[in-house]
């Protein structure tokens, strides 16, 4: 072989080499960078699944609730908790003034559900108001009874003056059923006014009606001098000792009778506090209370997350789900929506609140 030929070779066999090493250092690159790829891929997977479980895991949502709406609230937390997997607990039910009270002093909560805007503000809720709260639906107050209760002669005979007061639509019929409930000779039930607004309320309606079928408070007068009222805790605590037949009715809220599954009679929209078109006369009306006087207004209910929440965002996001899911959710209840829900606030409200109102969901309403 010639020195030309030689040379030749070497210069052919180098340019092999060369393709083989690229070759070899190419594979190794893309492996390399096909291995750092997956693991890339496996740990965002882990980090996701980590915050999954974290979310999963975290301290539930702790929900105060009235009494008389704690199913309602819990069908919203269900609900909140299907659509966002944030956990609520079970709510706790309680008279809204005890709970605004108890919250005050220190008692861990996240949202709080009350039916008077009294206990949302600084008088009972003390430094863990937040300065603002919502009205999103309302309620009346209506006359629940049992079974047991037509088996009394004194009941039965009211319950048919109702049916003619009702028929008539009289005056005069409406203050013969009023006379008899308020005869002493049936018992009736209403939560302790300190404790549970509906207590507050009940004799509030008995004021409007004292004012529409006769004069003065002659109803509420009637009612204590005959000793006619039985005290409980929370209209909700004296629904057994109705069934039972210990007391023949109970002032409560409508919508507390159809989740009990109680018969009710429906009070005239003058008294219920529960028609938007009385409101200003509700108002002339007033009970006194251990912190002083409770004026009378269409019953609402109101949502807010107090100052000291034990998860101020999670709380916030359950406040806009529920102002802007709550008819669909509440609609089985007998509550009917405020549309749209009211802002009540004396302080500036949180940014997603604020959203809300910008968004038309919400409506300022005035001062807390």
């Amino acid at each position: 072989m010639s020195a030309k030929s030689r040379t030749k070779l070497g210069i052919l066999i180098g340019v092999l080499i060369i393709i083989i090493v690229a070759g070899a250092y190419g594979y190794q690159y893309y492996t390399e960078l096909g291995t750092s790829a997956s693991m890339q891929t496996s740990q965002t997977a882990m980090q996701t699944v980590s915050e999954t479980i974290a979310s999963t895991t975290a301290s539930p949502l702790i929900l105060y609730s009235a009494d008389a709406y704690v199913l309602e609230s819990s069908a919203l937390a269900s609900a909140f908790t299907s659509s966002t997997g944030i956990m609520v607990a079970p709510p706790k039910g309680g008279g809204s003034l005890l709970l605004a009270r108890q919250i005050s002093q220190g008692n861990p909560v996240s949202v709080f559900i009350a039916v008077s805007r009294s206990a949302m503000q600084p008088t009972y809720l003390g430094n863990q108001s937040s300065g603002w709260a919502i009205a999103f639906a309302s309620d009346q107050m209506v006359l629940a009874y049992s079974n047991s209760t037509s088996q009394n002669s004194a009941a039965a005979s009211v319950l048919n003056e109702y049916n003619v007061a009702t028929s008539s639509n009289s005056t005069q019929a409406w203050a013969n059923f009023y006379n008899g409930l308020t005869s002493g000779d049936v018992k009736v039930g209403i939560g302790d006014p300190n404790a549970d607004p509906a207590g507050f309320r009940a004799w509030i309606v008995l004021e409007a009606a004292s004012n529409v079928y006769s004069s003065g408070n002659f109803f509420v007068n009637r009612m204590i001098t005959n000793k006619g009222n039985v005290t409980g805790a929370s209209a909700a605590d004296l629904i057994a000792p109705l069934e039972t037949g210990q007391i023949q009715f109970l002032f409560i809220y409508k919508s507390a009778a159809i989740a009990h599954n109680l018969n009710y009679l429906q009070l005239a929209d003058g008294v219920n506090l529960g028609h938007p078109a009385y409101s200003s006369f509700y108002s002339q009306f007033s009970y006194q209370l251990a912190k002083g006087p409770q004026k009378g207004g269409l019953i609402a209910l109101y949502i807010t997350v107090p100052a000291d929440s034990t998860d101020t965002a999670n709380s916030l996001q359950f406040v806009v789900f529920v102002v802007k899911n709550y008819q669909t959710v509440l609609s089985p209840f007998g509550l009917a929506p405020m549309t749209p829900p009211k802002l009540y606030n004396s302080t500036t409200v949180p940014q997603p609140i604020q959203e809300l109102v910008s968004q038309g969901y919400l409506k300022y309403s005035g001062t807390l």
